[in-house]
This record gives structure tokens, C-alpha cells and sequence, in this order.
């Protein structure tokens, strides 16, 4: 999985087998929203609540504030990593706003973008931990060099 969100960045066209994943992604988390909130879809517009009290401004409220807590990162000294440690939570933050427009949202064109949201940052945060893992010196080596 992790070599195809990687290839999407340097092949014209994702492949199959990665659009596959992405889609049961959405899928298992639109199945899980649609479940558990049946009964939001009755109620007014804006305000929708579920049983657990969560309406739609708390829900997006709530993902905007972890990802601005998230993304305040203290410089470490390297852009590179910097730019990942800042990003993956900025990218989460936008799944996040993704699922709740899923769960609540009833135009398909925004539905569908949601849907791609949701994959395609979920594709991306996997290629920036992947280059933080490649970025991070192994246990070994920090280790040692704190000797």
C-alpha cells in the first residue's frame, strides 16, 4: 500500500489496486457514520444531532481545533521534517472535516469530493510518515551518538 501512495507521486496514473483500498476506506467509514447516525438524517437542517449530542458545528469544530493543535510544531531544524510534522496533522484535520460532511452532508457533489478527500489525503499523510521514518535516524544510531 505504502509503495502505491508512493508511486502516485511520480506515475501519471494511480493504480488499481490503490483506488480499490481507498474506496473500501470510504466505504467502511461511510458505513459506520450511516449506522451510527440514521436517525440525524431526520432531524432539522445545521443542527443535526446523534444520540451522543454531536452536531455537525461541534463535530467540525472539533477536528479544526485538533488540527491547529496538531500542525504547532516547534522547528526541529530540518525543513523536511518540519514541513511532514505540520502537514500530516493539516491532512488529518481535512479527513476529519471529510467524514463529517459524509455523515451529514447531503449534496452528492460535495459527498464525492469528500469521498476523494478522504482517500487522497489519507494516501498522502502515508507518504509523509514514510518520509519521517526514512528522515529519522534508526535507534541504533541515536544511540550511539549520544555516547
Amino acid at each position: 500500500m505504502l509503495e502505491r501512495a508512493r508511486a502516485r507521486w511520480t506515475e501519471p496514473r494511480a493504480s488499481v489496486p490503490a483506488f480499490a483500498v481507498g474506496a473500501l476506506t470510504v466505504a467502511m467509514a461511510v458505513l459506520t457514520l450511516h449506522l451510527g447516525t440514521a436517525h440525524a438524517m431526520e432531524a432539522s437542517h445545521g443542527h443535526v444531532a446523534t444520540a451522543g449530542g454531536d452536531t455537525f458545528q461541534e463535530l467540525m469544530n472539533g477536528a479544526m481545533d485538533r488540527m491547529h493543535a496538531g500542525m504547532a510544531v516547534s522547528p526541529g531544524g530540518d525543513p523536511d521534517v518540519d514541513f511532514a510534522r505540520m502537514m500530516i496533522p493539516h491532512h488529518q484535520g481535512a479527513v476529519d472535516m471529510a467524514v463529517v460532511e459524509l455523515r451529514f452532508g447531503r449534496d452528492e457533489r460535495l459527498r464525492r469530493l469528500a469521498q476523494a478527500i478522504i482517500i487522497e489525503q489519507k494516501q498522502e499523510i502515508d507518504v509523509m510518515q514514510a518520509v519521517l521514518r526514512d528522515l529519522s535516524p534508526a535507534p541504533d544510531q541515536t544511540a550511539q551518538g549520544s555516547r
